[in-house]
């Protein structure tokens, strides 16, 4: 029913831009200017699908040898609480694997820890404002 993809075109692409700009930018108020980053040439994308409509995305990108940064993951509010989080993070973490990450870095905002916490990260950082809401830095070790 749900089907979490790599991107490998400009429509899927505009896919995963369209799920951001509605979580980050009409929902929480994110500047687009920010939204969208020069990151986002070189950076692994995923969209998570229902049939074909997008509903889901996030990227990785490799920041160090060996290290992977998750960014940009986010579910539209109707899909929420329906585990599509965990199933995005499983294929973005599968992919680090397959890149030689031995450790995924990402800044999650703090309401969304206990999240991250229960599929395996850990908060690295003291509390730190980006785009006006509160983060902390976490870190997972693959393999």
């Amino acid at each position: 029913m749900y089907q979490v993809t790599i991107v490998s075109s400009k429509d899927e692409l505009g896919d995963a831009f369209f799920v951001r700009r509605k979580v980050f930018v009409e929902e929480q108020g994110i500047p687009l200017s920010l939204e969208l980053d020069e990151y986002d040439e070189t950076a692994s994308h995923f969209v998570v699908y229902k049939k074909n409509t997008p509903i889901g995305a996030g990227r990785i990108r490799e920041i160090n040898k060996g290290i992977g940064k998750v960014e940009r993951v986010c579910i539209l509010p109707d899909y929420r609480g329906l585990h599509l989080g965990k199933l995005i993070m499983k294929a973005l973490e599968a992919h680090g694997s397959k890149q030689g990450f031995k450790k995924i870095v990402l800044n999650a905002q703090a309401q969304i820890l206990p999240f991250y916490e229960s599929i395996g990260y850990r908060v690295t950082s003291p509390e730190f404002m980006d785009a006006d809401i509160p983060h902390r830095a976490m870190e997972k070790k693959l393999g």
